[in-house]
């Protein structure tokens, strides 16, 4: 007997969808905020940047080979969280070692950065990357929507970042030491609470606990069960290899796509504190909340689009939201004004949150369900070395403008606009119809039956 279909999430698939915006609540601030605003107690923005690019870079390779293994992990659920539990302890550390304001530093500088460094590594792999591969295997087809709620964490992330600015250096004006650890509690209390209800809650796949994929009741649990087991075993026999998905040309329109998208919004954002001052009269705490709250609209809103209209049409107009700041930006700098500035930064947290939406919904959309793990760990950490780059290309460009830092900005929202542009014309190029040839292709060489599961994708 059928059961009601439900258009809801279920209270499982909320419980996911809230550990995930834990971890990329996790991602951002334990990674951000000592370099945005921390980074002079650490050894400078120059060592605390480097550590940033490089974990990163370290990142991707992990998730490259963890891409490699996923027919033959038993649990992403568990290893999510091994390395969670590495992330957590290696935030609390961090925020736990003192600093010496007789020398101005961190009095274990080297210690501190040993556990930036890990911490960079593990958070991204949890909060990001793990995470992520369970909210494709739940939500395959409701993964846009899925994605645009849990995102919300980037522009809250970046939202707070005024107020935890002002909390953690406030003693300085009293001579006393910035109250790092007081100002990290509320994300670390977060992070710790997520953490926990991934241990307790969470599974692999939605038929271990008996829920349903997409939340889809209208299927029998036999069926589900079915499906998941099916599914486990195609994984193992997948013929999307490394080398198919490598020279699959839309395997790199999506993950450049995607790294462009991460560059104009994390590596802008890491900034905004440089960018927001050089306009007079403009209060980065309010610019900043304006950006949460328009990015959590934003997050939402191209998440409902992907689900609603497609993941291509929806990645189109994401990066159409990049053109626009960065012709707002360009025109600030042009009168002086702090209004179209604000502006564009508005436009940068609509699509924040989509930046990491999309190697989600881009690698479920257009593979094969049992394909989605292995395309997505390419995908993703090819984007991701982007977003480590971000950060620095985002600081050069600012540098160009000399001693003018007004000048510096300009050059950020010019060079926005112009990979604005690279980004619609790539996913212009997607074809949708060439990845179904391909699999045709490669399944029919490995001896499997050929159908129309990859035809009705939006």
């Amino acid at each position: 007997m059928q059961q009601k279909k439900s258009m809801g999430f279920g209270a499982r698939g909320w419980i996911l969808i809230f550990v995930m915006f834990t971890g990329m609540v996790s991602f951002m601030v334990f990674r951000n905020y000592p370099v945005n605003i921390l980074s002079d107690f650490y050894g400078g923005a120059t060592i605390t940047g480097m550590l940033l690019t490089v974990g990163s870079i370290v990142g991707v390779v992990i998730q490259l080979i963890l891409s490699r293994l996923f027919g033959r992990i038993k649990s992403v659920k568990r290893l999510a969280c091994f390395i969670g539990l590495i992330a957590i302890v290696c935030a609390y550390a961090m925020c736990l070692i003192p600093i010496d304001m007789s020398i101005g530093q961190c009095s274990m500088a080297g210690l501190w950065q040993v556990l930036f460094f890990i911490e960079n590594v593990s958070v991204t792999t949890y909060g990001v990357f793990l995470l992520s591969v369970l909210a494709g295997q739940w939500f395959p087809r409701r993964k846009g929507t899925v994605m645009g709620i849990a995102t919300i964490a980037f522009p809250f992330a970046n939202g707070m970042t005024g107020l935890f600015a002002t909390s953690a250096m406030s003693p300085l004006a009293t001579g006393n030491a910035p109250a790092v650890f007081k100002s990290f509690l509320p994300f670390l209390i977060l992070a710790t609470v997520g953490f926990i209800v991934c241990i307790i809650a969470l599974t692999d796949y939605p038929e271990q606990v008996g829920a349903f994929r997409d939340n889809d009741k209208s299927l029998t649990p036999e069926v589900a069960k079915q499906m998941m087991e099916e599914e486990i075993e195609n994984k193992r026999t997948t013929v999307w290899t490394a080398g198919h998905i490598l020279t699959c040309r839309e395997m790199w329109f999506a993950a450049v796509y995607c790294g462009i998208l991460l560059i104009g919004s994390s590596g802008v954002m890491t900034q905004s504190s440089a960018i927001v001052g050089a306009f007079e009269g403009l209060n980065y705490t309010m610019v900043m909340l304006g950006v949460a709250v328009a990015g959590a609209i934003g997050s939402y809103t191209v998440g409902v689009l992907d689900t609603a209209f497609g993941t291509k049409r929806a990645m189109i107009i994401g990066m159409s939201l990049m053109i626009i700041a960065g012709i707002l930006g360009v025109a600030a700098v042009a009168t002086g004004a702090g209004a179209p500035l604000a502006a564009a930064m508005i436009f940068i947290a609509l699509y924040m949150g989509a930046s990491s939406n999309f190697s989600v919904s881009v690698s479920a959309q257009y593979w094969r369900r049992e394909d989605f793990p292995g395309v997505f760990g390419v995908i993703n950490p090819i984007s991701n070395i982007f977003e480590a780059a971000g950060p620095t290309i985002i600081i050069v460009l600012i540098g160009t403008g000399g001693a003018s830092t007004m000048m510096g900005v300009r050059s950020v929202f010019i060079f926005l606009t112009i990979i604005g542009v690279i980004g619609v014309a790539l996913m212009c190029m997607f074809s949708k119809k060439h990845i179904k040839s391909l699999d045709d292709k490669y399944r029919a060489a490995a001896g499997k039956p050929l159908d129309d599961a990859l035809a009705d994708r939006k």
